[in-house]
């Protein structure tokens, strides 16, 4: 995976953002959409595009297009910035191919004293019984 030929594929887009502001929302765009296609990607080879596509299709498009906004902050630039740490963050994660699980035995020991404890549970409810007379 090549960061810098990746970042070279986003596309920004500067919206208006929503919410509290006053004048300063009507008159500014300050939010930022990245947006950036899966399937044209120069940057990733197949099956990192693969691994993408199953590991954030909740996050991606129909069309495998990954949208993430951003509009924290007054300034367009700071947004663009965090879009960005946020975008490649997501990308990393994403492409950590997880150990399978490997099942392992219960120890001899461990089973030994379950049993044992078990014994020894039973034979204090057996002396709490009263004593048979007949």
């Amino acid at each position: 995976m090549n960061i810098e030929k990746i970042i070279s594929e986003l596309s920004f887009k500067a919206v208006r953002s929503s919410g509290a502001g006053g004048q300063n929302v009507n008159k500014v765009s300050s939010k930022v959409v990245l947006t950036f296609d899966v399937n044209v990607s120069q940057a990733l080879s197949d099956e990192e595009k693969l691994l993408l596509q199953t590991n954030i299709a909740p996050r991606l498009t129909t069309e495998n297009i990954l949208i993430l906004n951003c509009d924290e902050d007054r300034s367009q630039f700071k947004n663009k910035s965090i879009v960005t740490k946020r975008f490649l963050e997501l990308i990393k994660n994403a492409l950590i191919i997880q150990k399978p699980r490997k099942a392992t035995k219960i120890p001899k020991a461990v089973i030994r004293k379950r049993i044992k404890d078990k014994k020894n549970i039973s034979e204090i409810k057996k002396s709490r019984k009263k004593p048979n007379l007949d």
